[in-house]
């Protein structure tokens, strides 16, 4: 199974197809690639760390108090985003694309 694996990595890494999928999934070399992927991937987890446990009380205090079905929909998301702390993978991710995108 392992080999079986392993061939199949090998396969899809020799695929031109993939290689061009790729590629075109590199952020650009520009200020707004890299703001992107600080916007997108790195800031969350830097707020979430510091006021992620503010955020979910402010939230939960007003998800009592709404009355309209689309802002306890957002009170409900915020909590959601924020409840578990800092997300690892998320950075991991952030920083990953960071690398790739200076090389």
């Amino acid at each position: 199974m392992r080999k079986k694996l392993q061939e199949k990595a090998k396969r899809i890494a020799q695929n031109p197809v993939a290689q061009r999928t790729l590629i075109s999934m590199k952020p650009q070399k520009s200020v707004w690639g890299f703001l992107g992927v600080i916007l997108f991937f790195i800031l969350p987890e830097i707020i979430a760390y510091f006021y992620g446990s503010d955020i979910t009380a402010y939230a939960s205090s007003q998800l009592l108090l709404s009355n309209a079905i689309e802002m306890e929909y957002y009170y409900k998301m915020l909590i959601m985003m924020f409840e578990d702390g800092i997300s690892y993978t998320n950075l991991a991710v952030g920083f990953a694309l960071l690398v790739w995108l200076f090389f």
